[in-house]
């Protein structure tokens, strides 16, 4: 008796959706290692106020995404992985 085992593809545009997923977790990740190492914080002296504080998380967020763009630190092709194995099973 054999067993086969089976295969499931999962449509492109899934593919796609999962790979933007885990895109952007690391995107989230990074922003806030960005944020605890004080990139984006308002300089004592000559800062923009309560708005610049308001909109640096906005900023981060978008040079993290630039970040896991140009191949980041590799946590997003894991969890595509990750994610991935697990729709399978």
């Amino acid at each position: 008796m054999e067993i086969q085992a089976t295969v499931h593809r999962m449509a492109p545009s899934q593919e796609k959706a999962l790979r933007e997923a885990a895109r952007e977790l690391e995107a989230n990740f990074l922003a806030e290692m960005l944020k605890s190492a004080g990139i984006g914080k308002t300089p004592e002296a000559f800062g923009g106020g309560a708005g610049e504080d308001q909109f640096a998380s906005f900023m981060r967020l978008e040079q993290a995404r630039q970040m896991a763009d140009n191949g980041g630190i590799g946590l997003a092709e894991s969890l595509y992985h990750a994610l991935k194995e697990r729709m399978d099973d």
